[in-house]
């Protein structure tokens, strides 16, 4: 299905303790179904036996970065970057065969893996003509997203508030030796990480009523943040960050996701 082009950020003023009205846009929606199903997860090494797509799942992912292409993505960092992570690593072994389809599946835990083309559109916005070095992920879940990030970006910090996810999301950077590139902390992704800000891009893949404050302010001058805003009714958002108070927001596409909360699951 066609994608209407990215706005352009930075059209609409955002400050510090306001929500600015945000620019419609008439772009195709894109729904990520928050799967509610609570599954048992393959521990890594069962994971690592979901190579039973064998070299199907270099074709997969081929055909999946081409569908990615028609459907608007032209970031050739991102692309080559979703071509080289094996997604079907990051489910369970039972949806391994559904791994490269473009729908999001659930990891457990009331949580699931965002569809490709949300992961690539995310990704994408916040580096758009610019490279990144340090970038935040909120919401690491199974710890693909971060996995694709850590394909071009020197430094990636993920944060995961679920323990059984980060131990998930843990195991299969471990086991893709992606751990000196990505730094997983387990704790509440709405206070970001401000002993390591500020960060060139964050990356929010849970949806708050609004965009928590802590997380504005550990972007860098420059820096952008995407993340999905609303309840029942939610956009992705892409902010700058223009001064020492002050940030621009656009509102993109219509998208589904499951809430942004606060604290830490045991």
């Amino acid at each position: 299905m066609p994608r209407a082009e990215p706005d352009r950020p930075g059209t609409t003023p955002y400050r510090a303790g306001t929500l600015a009205p945000g620019v419609t846009a008439a772009n195709s929606n894109t729904r990520v179904s928050a799967a509610t199903l609570q599954r048992r997860i393959a521990p890594p090494a069962a994971a690592d036996a979901a190579n039973n797509l064998g070299l199907n799942s270099e074709r997969l992912r081929r055909a999946m970065v081409q569908r990615l292409r028609a459907q608007g993505i032209t970031d050739e960092r991102v692309l080559a970057a979703m071509e080289a992570v094996p997604r079907h690593l990051f489910v369970d072994q039972a949806l391994a065969s559904r791994a490269y389809e473009d729908a999001a599946l659930p990891i457990g835990h009331s949580q699931t893996i965002s569809q490709p083309w949300v992961v690539a559109r995310m990704i994408a916005a916040v580096c758009e003509d610019r490279e990144p070095t340090r970038v935040m992920e909120v919401g690491a879940g199974c710890g693909y997203q971060a996995a694709v990030l850590a394909q071009f970006v020197r430094d990636v910090h993920a944060i995961e508030r679920i323990r059984g996810l980060y131990d998930l999301a843990r195991g299969h950077l471990r086991m893709l030796r992606l751990t000196t590139r990505v730094r997983l902390t387990f704790g509440d992704g709405m206070l970001g990480l401000p002993n390591t800000a500020p960060f060139d891009a964050i990356v929010v893949a849970a949806a708050g009523l609004a965009i928590p404050q802590a997380l504005l302010s550990q972007l860098a001058p420059g820096g952008r943040l995407i993340a999905p805003e609303g309840g029942s009714n939610q956009r992705l958002v892409l902010v700058e960050r223009t001064g020492a108070a002050s940030w621009k927001r656009v509102e993109l596409e219509a998208v589904r996701f499951v809430p942004l909360r606060a604290g830490i699951q045991s």
